[in-house]
């Protein structure tokens, strides 16, 4: 019987310790949201936040109330939202134009 091959410590450390071949069933299965979910339900949060700042608007303009710091963060979080929201389009834009790009 012949001995394997030894490699050194930190080598041997980085290899996984078990290998699948490609096209294998994975072991795990990925539990969590899939994206489309995600950026749905981000996309609902920050229509919300729009309301919300709309509502908190009408009120102070109606004199319902005369808390204008309350609506200053309400309109500001709502902005804030909205401009993330902005990038995260234009990201995906722009990944979806580099992918059409690409010669296969």
């Amino acid at each position: 019987m012949t001995d394997p091959i030894q490699m050194p410590g930190s080598i041997q450390q980085m290899l996984p310790v078990s290998v699948e071949p490609p096209g294998a069933p994975a072991a795990q299965e990925v539990k969590g949201r899939d994206f489309k979910t995600i950026l749905l339900e981000s996309l609902e949060e920050v229509n919300k936040l729009q309301q919300e700042a709309d509502q908190g608007v009408q009120r102070l303009v109606t004199g319902e109330t005369d808390n204008v710091a309350e609506v200053m963060h309400a309109v500001n979080k709502a902005g804030i939202a909205f401009d993330l929201l902005m990038e995260i389009r234009n990201k995906m834009t722009e990944a979806y134009r580099e992918i059409q790009q690409m010669r296969i």
